[in-house]
């Protein structure tokens, strides 16, 4: 014992020899005593023995001394032997027989026990963001950690914490742990406590008319928040321009610096509407001065929507251009067919209703209406040459000149055939001649008729052919009742299947064949109905014979009576057995159920 206590009191500055023998015991007395002071945790003075490249040995007046890691100093460089330190004592001996110190806990708790001096919770303290961590940040008050959790950031959800590393800003202290050494605290709760405040300032102030600058800070599809500092005001989508837009953000971006109108006030609520347009004043006061219905004015297509285009006047003002005042000649289906957003246009002002705010435009006005004076320009009867330009099932269209077309009606293509499609007679492009049948300017319509600019070849047929005169044709058609023989270009006559041979057919086709030439004897002519009945097995009677036997049978036949039933009776007087059928299909000049189909272009 005698040997350690010699050897501690070496490390002192002094020598113990100077002192007599009482003075001796007397201080190894004192020294036993200290000794028992020293416990694990507490904060005990130090000083520097010793520095080393990567320690320091500190004695405490220990029995024996303590080695601090180099790395709890800020600046090795400034250390120096005999240099005070304040450090903690975490263990009185370690497996080589030394004590354990730590100068950074040392200073830690010293930290840790001045802030519990000073702060308490719901106080407010300047703190500095250091790191982040999970959860949310670490801020530095008054040297020690403190948690701030991201719900208590700000008021608004924080997607980038990193723009706060770094700033200083004041918290309000949620809670303090002593026992765990934690501290939590708030900003969101200071913002909100100052935002109350604000608002309640605000709110005894604000009022309707007046002119406050704000900040955008949301933007939705309806409109735009705007911070008042101290409440938040809606500026709607409908007060923020005086003409159309289609998305609040294509005015107004989020942080903008805005000057709005208070609209109006609703304190027990707390809500704010503002408004943007009203600093300019409203062009649609004087619209009706500016623009008088009959104006010619330019304008810029803004929208396009599947009934029409709306055209910009002048920023606030747009009017609409319906689809069908567009063109004075096309069908328009959609405005989007013929105009795109941007176009620069010429209109004309056809109504203006201010209270409603809608101007009704027209582009078609700004030239020549084609259909004025088409009466007198195409007269009924007139011929006329044109180029085919579309077909449709029930006709053609033609163009008679730029902007203007008639149209042919399939049953007003031939004379002689029945037309199922213009294809059959027309060509696209093909120039043609026709004659004006009808001009309808109201409903802008002109209907022309092909077959009319061409001889009626029926309306000779009783000159060129009589009852029982021999002719010759090809087969054009067959069909379950018979077969259709041209005799001259565009007129066929036809033949029953009883009229075909003496013996009995079942099927036409068997016996005659589409481009066969056959000859045949004529049996009726119905220049009315247009219409001729031919009989194959009669060319071997003699004509006299013919005449003779038939005469009596034609007398009782009604004008327009169908030729099959003719063709029965003529069975009858030669023996031949009944052969009624329809022949619906016959009819080369039967317009039919077709003059019911729109001939509008």
């Amino acid at each position: 014992m005698e040997t350690e206590l010699r050897q501690q009191k070496k490390r002192v500055d002094f020598d113990l020899s100077d002192f007599t023998e009482d003075e001796r015991a007397e201080m190894d007395k004192m020294y036993e005593e200290s000794i028992k002071n020293f416990s694990e945790g507490s904060i005990v003075p130090g000083k520097v023995l010793e520095v080393r490249d990567t320690e320091v040995l500190v004695d405490i007046g220990y029995k024996s001394e303590g080695v601090i890691p180099a790395d709890e100093f800020d600046d090795m460089s400034q250390v120096n032997p005999g240099d005070p330190v304040d450090v903690l004592l975490e263990d009185m001996e370690d497996q080589e027989g030394m004590v354990v110190l730590s100068k950074r806990r040392a200073e830690q708790k010293l930290k840790w026990e001045r802030v519990l001096s000073i702060l308490s919770e719901d106080s407010v303290v300047e703190g500095l963001v250091k790191s982040r961590v999970k959860g949310g940040l670490m801020v530095d008050v008054e040297g020690v950690g403190a948690f701030l959790p991201g719900s208590q950031i700000d008021t608004m959800p924080v997607r980038d914490t990193g723009i706060y590393l770094g700033k200083k800003f004041e918290f309000k202290i949620l809670k303090i742990d002593a026992r765990r050494r934690n501290i939590v605290v708030s900003r969101r709760e200071l913002i909100q406590e100052d935002m109350e405040r604000k608002k309640k300032d605000l709110l005894t102030t604000i009022a309707v008319g007046q002119w406050r600058k704000g900040m955008a800070k949301n933007i939705t599809d309806f409109g735009v928040f705007v911070d008042l500092d101290g409440i938040d005001g809606l500026l709607h989508i409908t007060d923020m321009s005086w003409g159309r837009i289609k998305h609040p953000s294509e005015l107004v971006s989020v942080g903008q610096e805005l000057e709005v109108v208070i609209l109006d006030v609703d304190l027990e609520k707390e809500r704010v509407s503002l408004g943007l347009k009203q600093k300019s004043a409203n062009p649609w006061e004087d619209v009706d001065k500016k623009y008088p219905v009959g104006s010619r004015l330019k304008g810029r297509v803004v929208n396009l929507v599947p009934y029409g285009a709306f055209v910009e006047l002048e920023q606030g003002v747009e009017g609409l251009v319906h689809v069908s005042e567009i063109s004075w000649t096309r069908r328009i289906s959609r405005a989007s067919d013929v105009l795109a957003i941007a176009d620069m246009v010429d209109v004309v002002v056809l109504t203006i209703s201010k209270e409603e705010k809608k101007i009704a435009l027209g582009i078609r006005q700004t030239v020549e209406n084609p259909w004025d004076g088409a009466r007198e320009r195409y007269p009924v009867g007139s011929r006329v040459t044109g180029k085919v330009r579309n077909f449709t099932s029930y006709g053609a269209f033609i163009e008679l000149e730029d902007g203007l077309e008639g149209m042919i009606h399939v049953s007003d293509m031939s004379w002689t055939r029945k037309v199922n499609h213009p294809s059959e007679v027309l060509d696209k492009d093909a120039a043609i001649e026709a004659v004006i049948l009808e001009v309808d300017s109201d409903n802008q319509r002109i209907s022309l008729g092909l077959k009319q600019a061409q001889d009626d070849p029926w309306s000779s047929i009783g000159q060129r052919y009589r009852i029982g005169q021999l002719v010759k044709g090809k087969v054009t058609k067959v069909a379950a009742f018979g077969a259709f023989i041209e005799i001259e270009e565009g007129v066929d006559g036809l033949v029953h299947v009883s009229q075909i041979s003496e013996d009995r057919v079942e099927k036409v086709g068997d016996v005659l064949d589409i481009g066969q030439e056959v000859e045949a004897r004529v049996v009726r002519i119905d220049a009315a109905e247009r219409r001729i009945g031919l009989s194959i097995k009669a060319i071997n009677v003699p004509e006299e014979d013919f005449m003779q036997q038939t005469g009596d049978m034609f007398e009782g036949l009604k004008p327009g009576e169908d030729l099959v039933d003719l063709a029965g009776a003529f069975d009858e007087a030669y023996g031949a057995s009944n052969a009624k059928q329809a022949v619906e299909e016959w009819h080369p000049g039967d317009k039919g159920d077709s003059d019911n189909e729109d001939g509008n272009n």
